[in-house]
């Protein structure tokens, strides 16, 4: 991952735990937001984060979120072992979902989480095989100019 210095945490996601769900995104929103990073790229961040981890509690019995923060950026790799994506350019359209009913009873499952993964990240990269699991590379740069 990172060899630049900077910060590094790993976090179990638990599937199927709507509760603890968004602990990990929380986690590095709190950190960027004590470092003094722009609040529209903590927003950004925990944005896309949150997605990625709310996919992993839905669709993949959990997961692995792993982050690094440098100066330069911030780098998100989202992993679980569930079941793949089928069709990836599917999954990536807004409202597309294959959330059963009972999440989306919940609030969860709307079909937004890839789609604004990618709005909220300056590079995302998806790695999936069906039975094989998920890997989600996501970018967050910091030296950009922030408008918002």
């Amino acid at each position: 991952m990172s060899d630049k210095g900077g910060l590094h945490f790993e976090f179990d996601v638990d599937g199927g735990n709507f509760v603890s769900a968004g602990t990990a995104s929380e986690r590095v929103k709190n950190t960027l937001k004590q470092l003094g990073i722009a609040p529209f790229t903590v927003r950004r961040t925990a944005i896309a984060m949150y997605e990625g981890e709310i996919n992993m509690v839905i669709h993949a019995g959990g997961g692995k979120a792993i982050v690094d923060i440098t100066p330069e950026d911030i780098k998100i790799w989202l992993i679980d072992s569930g079941p793949g994506i089928e069709d990836i350019e599917l999954a990536m359209q807004e409202g597309y979902s294959t959330a059963p009913e009972a999440i989306r009873m919940l609030g969860f499952g709307a079909g937004m989480g890839l789609s604004n993964m990618k709005k909220y990240s300056d590079i995302m990269e998806i790695d999936s095989r069906p039975g094989e699991g998920t890997k989600v590379f996501l970018q967050i740069n910091l030296q950009k100019v922030q408008n918002g």
